[in-house]
């Protein structure tokens, strides 16, 4: 059997999230400690790298627009806590920036391995730049995966959070290139009367090319605040 199937999770977008209980720059944190709230669990190669730094300077600065999404970062390595801290407390004195979220110390890689953070054919203890969108509910809905020399994209993890949420809140979906606040893709009709309508409606609003696909505006009570 293969040994990284066998030692890291197989984790899948809609199962329950992982739990676990880990030691962080913040104190000891569980995943329980995030219900009711969305959370961003993202994993770093390690500290005192370049990357990682401009990364967790990236989340720093954009952590307000999450908590405004009801939304929590976490970050995680297998470096040690002391190591977490004084590389944060490095950042911020010769930038002034304080991380403003936890950092798990995953010495032993157990988490790490439980969500699949660790690619062998990458590295046997390095965890790659994994990101796991998990919901108020704890239910994992976007999984992303970057290569140590790529840095992630924050404005794309804020707009996937925000199109799931909309997606949620207007029980349909986002099309391609989708941004706050544009039109969804209206559920596809399940009988042919629907069908009929749907036609009829789009005619009457040119708002799709076929009643397949069509579109509606947010309700107000979806919208986002994109302040």
């Amino acid at each position: 059997m293969d040994y990284e199937l066998l030692m890291n999770g197989n984790v899948k977008i809609g199962q329950m999230a992982p739990d676990f209980e880990a030691t962080t720059t913040f104190g000891n944190v569980s995943l329980n400690d995030y219900k009711g709230k969305w959370l961003v669990l993202f994993s770093h190669p390690g500290d005192f790298t370049p990357v990682c730094t401009t990364e967790m300077i990236a989340f720093t600065r954009a952590h307000t627009y999450f908590k405004e999404l009801n939304t929590e970062l976490l970050g995680l390595s297998v470096d040690s806590n002391s190591s977490h801290l004084a590389w944060v407390y490095d950042i911020y004195c010769r930038t002034g920036i304080k991380i403003s979220f936890p950092i798990i110390a995953d010495r032993n890689g157990q988490i790490a391995r439980k969500y699949g953070m660790i690619s062998n054919d990458i590295s046997n203890t390095e965890t790659v730049r994994n990101i796991f969108i998990i919901d108020d509910k704890g239910i994992i809905r976007t999984i992303l995966i970057y290569p140590m020399n790529v840095g992630r994209f924050i404005p794309e993890i804020i707009r996937i959070i925000q199109a799931l949420q909309m997606a949620d809140c207007m029980k349909s979906s986002t099309p391609a290139n989708w941004m706050p606040n544009q039109p969804v893709i209206m559920p596809i009709p399940k009988t042919f009367e629907q069908l009929q309508e749907r036609n009829d409606y789009i005619q009457e609003n040119r708002n799709g090319i076929n009643w397949y696909l069509s579109f509606e505006e947010p309700s107000e009570q979806c919208k986002i605040n994109e302040e």
